[in-house]
């Protein structure tokens, strides 16, 4: 997976992705996903696993962490600046045309029909994206990261925690046991 990309491939591969996404963070893993592990075949199903789990790990943006950390993974600082670039100056466009233009927008039937729409497209394919993923997080150690999962989905649907503690709590989890425990071992 050591292939070169280019910063121009770079930068035009987020301008792309980030120009065609919609409906927040979450939406642009699968995109990135597909165009660096399925077709560019730069990045594995663990690596991009890896930065997902570092882009939520952080404040900010999902989308632009992401792009930033998939950038330095690519190509190191030079990609990681060219990927934030990249992934800015879409939404940075589009809004400030929406702005603009903004009361015909925000009355206009067929532009809310749209938007309705895109929203169900996106809960199918971060359903589909969680699915996959899920399925790379399990290939190393099925029964833990099925019990992680489940007390994550516990402890964010049921009790209401949030995200970040949940993150936080089940990173520190797996600290633990990993130091603990290596291949059925005890350490």
């Amino acid at each position: 997976m050591e292939a070169e990309i280019s910063l121009t491939t770079i930068f035009l591969t987020f301008f792309k992705i980030n120009a065609v996404t919609f409906g927040g963070g979450y939406t642009i893993v699968p995109v990135i996903r597909d165009e660096f592990v399925k077709k560019k075949k730069l990045i594995d199903e663990e690596e991009m696993l890896s930065l997902v789990a570092l882009a939520q790990s952080g404040p900010g943006a999902m989308a632009i962490s992401t792009s930033l950390l998939t950038g330095y993974k690519l190509r190191g600082w030079k990609g990681a600046v060219t990927a934030l670039l990249a992934s800015v100056l879409p939404p940075l466009i589009l809004i400030s045309i929406i702005f603009y233009f903004y009361d015909a927008f925000s009355t206009n039937f067929w532009v809310k029909s749209a938007l309705l729409g895109m929203g169900g497209v996106i809960s199918a394919v971060l359903l589909l994206t969680v699915y996959d993923m899920g399925k790379s997080a399990m290939k190393s150690n099925p029964i833990f990261s099925i019990v992680l999962m489940v007390a994550a989905f516990i402890a964010s649907f049921v009790f209401k925690i949030h995200t970040v503690l949940v993150i936080l709590s089940l990173a520190i989890i797996g600290l633990i046991t990993f130091s603990i425990f290596k291949d059925g071992q005890v350490r």
